[in-house]
This record gives structure tokens, sequence and C-alpha cells, in this order.
């Protein structure tokens, strides 16, 4: 029976993604707002409704590398081998980003943020969606990120789209942030 719930939520939460809309979903630490990164409209919107600016740029989540590698620079292989044994997992890496990346995604940058994601249900959600996801925190910028859907109802209300029921990985903050070429870490995680 759980089983079945789970494929209709996340049936709902592809339905959405595809009419362009929001959604928040549990991750390794905190719940994430995403859209269709490919879709203008809904990437700005959901950066209004965080009350983001776009030149931060965002993050993207994948079910596994093959649906973002077109969105990254060809990059040497020893610093791939690196990458790939963080994933999956809670740790997104910056990118020198492929034309192929939109601005409202790059934001003011060169590089593009990426994570392998660890958490199943965004996994099955990136599968099922068969692309990268946006993956930013569900908070309004410079609050604190929330973690269940409770707090996330009664911070966002009717301003997304649907809410995707599960519980986060436990994680105590966002994912670690590390530069692909220096290895330098950006942003300390969890």
């Amino acid at each position: 029976m759980f089983h079945l719930l789970k494929q209709r939520y996340l049936s709902e939460a592809i339905k959405v993604l595809t009419d362009g809309g929001i959604i928040a979903y549990p991750t390794e630490a905190v719940y994430g707002l995403g859209c269709d990164p490919f879709n203008e409209t809904a990437v700005r919107r959901l950066l209004t409704i965080k009350q983001r600016s776009v030149e931060q740029g965002l993050i993207l989540i994948a079910a596994d590398w093959q649906q973002v590698a077109h969105l990254v620079k060809t990059i040497p292989t020893e610093k791939m081998a690196e990458i790939e044994a963080t994933w999956p997992g809670p740790v997104t890496w910056l990118f020198p980003a492929s034309s192929m990346v939109p601005t409202w995604i790059r934001g003011q940058h060169t590089t593009i943020a990426i994570r392998v994601i660890g958490h199943s249900i965004a996994k099955q959600l990136c599968q099922r969606f068969n692309k990268p996801i946006v993956s930013t925190s569900a908070n309004l910028s410079g609050q604190t990120a929330l973690r269940d859907t409770i707090s996330v109802k009664s911070t966002f209300n009717h301003k997304i789209d649907y809410i995707l029921p599960g519980r986060v990985n436990g994680l105590s903050s966002p994912s670690e942030i590390r530069d692909a070429i220096s290895g330098k870490i950006i942003r300390p995680g969890g």
C-alpha cells in the first residue's frame, strides 16, 4: 500500500514539474524547492517566492551523471574520479558551465552547481522526470532551511504547487559545496 502511495505522490510531482510548476521535496538534510531548470518562467517564479536573486545561481540535482554531463565543460579524468567518489551523496560540485547552461541557472557565475542526489525520493523524482531539477533549500532567502512538510506548508502555503511527502535523511546542514577544479570547499556540509 505504501509503495503505491509513494508512486502516486511521485507521479503528481512529475506532472507539476512537467506543467512548469514548483514543488517541495525531501533531500539529505532539508526540504528543497524545485522546478524544471530549463523552464525560465518556473525558475524566475521560484526565485520570486524565495526572495532570492537570480545572480546567485542555483543547484541542480540529478539521478546520475548522464543527466547533467552535457551542462559541464570537460574536466580532467582524475578530478572526475574524485567527484564521482562522493556521489550519490550530499556533496555539490561547481563545474565550469557549458554553453547549454541558461543564465537563470548559473546566475553571475561561469560555473554550474551539480549534485548526484543520494536521497531515495529525490533520486526517484529525477529518474522519473528524466532530467535534473532545481534544488534550492525550502526557505525564504536568509532564513533557516525547513526540514518537514508542516513547516514548508506554513511558510509557502499556496505559493508552491505541490509538496512531495517524505523525510529528510538527517544531515545537520545543507550539502557541502566544492569547486570541481581546485577541490576547495566553498561551503562546509553536514
